[in-house]
């Protein structure tokens, strides 16, 4: 198979390489969101928070109106980002600052700074809060952070290369995808143990579960495949043709659907998890790798590397609505949860230009 091979994995992460960014068509039309009814009650506010690898920020898109409203500077090499279940807090892998910045979503400054272990590149929050796992790529391990005191309280060993995490909805247990050992760790989070290990296809990448817990998805960049967990027997149940180089990938909140991006074809699969069967397949910008879904499910948000910007599918029709500019080399993108208050202020106008 053509592609950057399980190494380049870390270039998805912002670790070892990305392509060079095409240029943006300053010609572009704009995209206008779509208008509310005057009778129902104004929509809260939902942010998209963007890893800009190759500008060391933090873009902020406000869902609604598709704009970039805050530009965040955080540590050297962001690659991965998650929010707390709260929306209050978030956690963004600087990678090549062996460190985690969080940030205060009200204010949207950087209220910490957390060493972790070498080469940072995916991050993930407990369902309950209190903990953060950070995959370190370079040190083949995982690092659990006290969301309460911001420390270090442990750290786990897995596979090579780890450069994927999810976690159950219950918290019991922590899914960690190994490149380099074309494997999943399952820790048990009460001890912070390896309990298996579950072989998948080649180059193991990203991980996304459903709703109810009962299956995992794990995306394998050389491969060119998705591997289908059962949870309950910790086996491979399905293996679900993807295409090139699928990275990162997303179920949708009712569980019916998983949106995986393919980092090498530049285009979006989307699978029923009804059948595992490719029901469409969405052209995207170049590179896309990161991927999120806005908590009602009906937008999927998709960071292009190579473009420069994310492109925006509406789940109803499976469509790119928008694109929009955003900072360097894009790589992890995470949506606040619905119901949080917006407090945000804006520091800055998008710093990478407007909206297409």
């Amino acid at each position: 198979m053509p592609g950057i091979g399980w190494q380049a994995a870390a270039g998805l992460a912002g670790l070892m390489m990305l392509s060079a960014p095409a240029a943006s068509d300053p010609t572009s039309a704009s995209a206008s969101p779509p208008a509310s009814s005057p009778l129902s009650p104004p929509a809260r506010a939902v942010f998209a928070y963007v890893a800009d690898l190759g500008s060391d920020t933090v873009s902020v898109i406000d869902t609604r109106t598709n704009a970039v409203v805050d530009t965040v500077p955080v540590g050297s090499g962001p690659d991965s980002v998650a929010v707390s279940p709260d929306g209050s807090r978030v956690y963004v892998t600087d990678s090549a600052a062996d460190t985690v910045s969080v940030i205060d979503a009200r204010t949207n400054d950087v209220t910490d700074t957390i060493g972790v272990g070498d080469e940072p590149s995916r991050v993930a929050v407990s369902p309950d809060g209190r903990r953060v796992y950070v995959a370190n790529v370079a040190s083949d391990d995982v690092s659990v952070i006290d969301t309460r005191s911001g420390t270090v309280e442990d750290t786990i060993d897995v596979g090579d290369f780890p450069l994927g995490l999810a976690v159950l909805p219950d918290g019991s247990a922590l899914y960690v995808a190994n490149a380099g050992t074309d494997d999943v760790s399952v820790v048990r989070t009460a001890t912070n143990t390896v309990v298996r290990t579950v072989p998948v296809g080649s180059g193991p990448t990203g991980l996304a579960i459903t709703p109810r817990g009962s299956r995992v998805y794990v995306t394998n960049l050389t491969s060119d495949d998705v591997s289908v967990i059962d949870v309950r027997t910790g086996r491979v149940v399905d293996t679900v043709d993807a295409g090139d180089e699928p990275s990162g990938l997303v179920v949708l909140p009712d569980g019916r659907r998983v949106y995986v991006a393919n980092f090498g074809s530049g285009d979006v699969t989307v699978i029923g998890t009804r059948t595992n069967r490719v029901l469409a397949t969405v052209p995207v910008g170049d590179g896309p790798n990161g991927v999120a879904v806005t908590p009602d499910g009906s937008r999927v948000h998709v960071t292009n590397a190579d473009t420069d910007d994310v492109s925006v599918i509406d789940t109803a029709t499976d469509a790119v609505t928008a694109t929009i500019d955003v900072g360097d080399s894009p790589t992890g993108v995470a949506i606040t949860p619905a119901g949080r208050r917006d407090g945000h202020r804006s520091r800055s106008v998008p710093a990478a230009g407007p909206l297409r």
